[in-house]
């Protein structure tokens, strides 16, 4: 229904919300626009919940109705463009620096979308998708003299266009988010178990979304760039292969990879320092060096060094000083899930496309999808039909076709094309990271900003943890948005609510320290991405379901990982510690580092394809993403996906050559 509340109503409901958040040294929520916030928001917090509204203005308590609790909450510490937390009342109370921002005018180079008839019939290379594998094989071939066309679903979004929205970004989704794709018409259904397949939108934290614009995932990334280990590549050959897995070997070493890894450190730009544990061999630095350590990396760092760990800078592809055109970082406490407000931090929309555009040989046509790959003759494929948010649709050539969708929409793609299952490994194998971590709780404020964020990183645990298979890296916290801290810690309050709720809130921001990190999961082969038979989207094409749960040595793994990380937070001082993640296999792990759905092998029973990225029996579709991967490390694979799409791009490249 309609906003149907009276004066005397507003009034009792602002009486109920000052009974979450009331008036003592700092305003209550009333008194910071409470009812302005839950007017402008109304759909979304009130949503299913208007028939609780008189049960709230009869006094009911409020133990019946947490979700008016959540919605105070939201409305105090969220950005005070959502309606309350005037003056930023609730950001000062905890000492949140929310216009610590440094604006740097800086726009992407220009564009215009093409219309889809205004495309050309045929190009040399097709490239599906603009993110981290997409955008560097779209620079690679550019600058290799080759015509490309590069299709994105998403838009071709400004920093202008990617909203600073606390409760609606990719890294707390709470209502929607700030990269799409459209919150409608984009449903992913997720069976797990024996429980009732769910049909669930693109905010859920389940239905797994990268960020779909153009720049991908790397648009709003934490850009951590690290390499993986070279036990990372043989983990089948150093472990065994575990019961009900599907560990395997790479078809490829450290060594093949390493000078990809190189350039694409120089072509994004990372900060970093050498020495982190289980590292292969480097044949020159990193293009820039580390990133400041704050109080709180300096505390971890002395603490690693009595515990005798070795800790080092974490690696992050955002610029400590000018490169490559861009400036430094301006130290902003808002970087993962949002733009960067100083052009500092590498994506692919402000380092490979650009270098792609500069070329004259690259189109970008935003706003497409791709919902088949089209036959050929004789193991060939000969082009792609994509279709218009209108529903015009169109058949366009290329002499080679490159998937670089994610892991699960390139999986999607081959399903609705017919290719890739010649030996049942099609969308099998999916594994993203389980995070674990512990949180602990400081005397003194130490905590949460300036950005960027991660600062010290001890990878000592990634292998030789005894009777544990692989294991993780382990690294301070990115700064948390008030409200993501506020739904995160809640429970460790002394009261759900009212004066020792607020009092509590009020110190422990600026004071609790969180350490995680990925745990390198063991795949599991019936953790699987296919096509739902019933569900379809907004275009009518069958959309993905996900299914299975995470391997029983990766929670293993997880739960020896996070007693390292509270055993890191005692040694640096901390109380109060308590550790999270890794409690229960009953789930699908497809977040944000999904990986895995279309593993590479060298013989074709045994994967979807070959060492080159190029799909088994054909000559001419090729796949350049994470969903190669054969297993996904202990660290982020952001920067493996660089790597190996650089790879995939040579193979293209000497392709393209001996068809001429």
């Amino acid at each position: 229904m309609a906003i149907e509340l009276d004066e005397r109503q507003w009034q009792l409901l602002e009486a109920r919300a000052d009974e979450v958040i009331p008036t003592d040294r700092f305003y209550s929520a009333s008194e910071t626009g409470f009812r302005d916030f839950l007017s402008r928001n109304w759909a979304d917090v009130v949503g299913n919940h208007e028939s609780d509204l008189s049960e709230l203005l009869a006094g009911a308590p409020l133990i019946q109705h947490d979700w008016f609790v959540r919605a105070v909450a939201e409305s105090y510490f969220s950005n005070p463009e959502n309606g309350g937390n005037y003056a930023e009342a609730g950001f000062r109370m905890i000492d949140f620096n929310y216009r610590s921002r440094i604006e740097i005018p800086h726009e992407l180079p220009h564009y215009q979308r093409p219309e889809i008839q205004a495309l050309a019939p045929h190009y040399r290379a097709i490239v599906i998708g603009s993110g981290a594998g997409g955008g560097v094989v779209a620079r690679k071939l550019t600058e290799a003299g080759i015509d490309v066309l590069c299709i994105e679903r998403g838009e071709y979004l400004q920093r202008a266009d990617v909203p600073m929205d606390h409760l609606r970004n990719h890294r707390f989704p709470r209502y929607g988010h700030n990269v799409g794709p459209n919150l409608h018409g984009n449903p992913r259904v997720i069976a797990v178990d024996n429980h009732q397949p769910r049909t669930l939108q693109p905010h859920h934290p389940a239905w797994g979304n990268n960020a779909m614009g153009v720049g991908g995932g790397t648009r709003i990334w934490g850009a951590q760039a690290w390499r993986f280990k070279p036990n990372d590549f043989i983990m089948a050959s150093r472990y065994g292969r575990p019961h009900g897995s599907s560990l395997a070997d790479w078809p490829l070493t450290y060594n093949d990879l390493a000078p990809h890894y190189d350039w694409a450190e120089y072509a994004l730009g990372v900060a970093g320092e050498p020495g982190h544990r289980h590292a292969g061999v480097r044949t020159r630095g990193y293009p820039m060096p580390p990133h400041e350590r704050d109080a709180q990396g300096k505390v971890l760092f002395a603490a690693a060094n009595q515990l005798g760990w070795t800790a080092r800078a974490v690696l992050l592809a955002i610029n400590s000083r000018d490169y490559d055109g861009r400036g430094p970082c301006s130290n902003n406490n808002l970087c993962v899930g949002f733009a960067c407000p100083a052009n500092a931090r590498a994506g692919s929309q402000n380092t490979m496309l650009p270098k792609a555009m500069a070329t004259g040989r690259f189109t970008l046509a935003t706003g497409l999808r791709v919902i088949q790959v089209l036959s050929g003759q004789a193991s060939q494929v000969r082009g792609v039909r994509v279709i218009a948010n209108d529903g015009r649709t169109r058949d366009i050539g290329a002499d080679a076709v490159i998937v670089s969708a994610g892991a699960i929409e390139s999986a999607r793609l081959l399903w609705l094309s017919g290719y890739g299952n010649h030996s049942d490994h099609l969308g099998r194998h999916l594994q993203s990271h389980a995070y674990v971590g512990a949180r602990g709780v400081f005397v003194e404020p130490i905590a949460n900003g300036p950005g960027p964020g991660p600062n010290t990183a001890t990878c000592e645990f990634n292998h030789g943890n005894p009777g544990i298979i692989g294991g993780g890296m382990l690294a301070n916290d990115y700064p948390m948005l008030p409200i993501q801290f506020w739904y995160s810690h809640r429970h460790r309050a002394p009261a759900p609510w009212g004066p020792a709720h607020k009092e509590w809130m009020a110190k422990a921001y600026r004071r609790t320290i969180t350490v995680m990190g990925p745990v390198q999961e063991i795949p599991n082969p019936e953790a699987r991405v296919t096509l739902d038979p019933a569900v379809t989207d907004s275009l009518g094409i069958p959309v993905v379901r996900l299914s299975g749960s995470v391997h029983p040595e990766t929670i293993r793994t997880g739960r020896f990982l996070r007693e390292r990380a509270k055993e890191w937070l005692a040694a640096a001082g901390a109380e109060d510690i308590e550790t999270f993640g890794a409690e229960t296999t009953g789930y699908v792990s497809a977040g944000q580092h999904q990986a895995g759905t279309c593993r590479m092998a060298a013989d074709v029973a045994d994967g979807v394809t070959d060492p080159s990225g190029r799909v088994h029996e054909l000559n001419n579709l090729f796949v350049a993403d994470a969903s190669l991967h054969v297993t996904n490390g202990g660290l982020n694979p952001a920067l493996t996906v660089m790597a190996l799409a650089s790879r995939v791009a040579d193979a293209v490249r000497e392709y393209l050559k001996g068809s001429n």
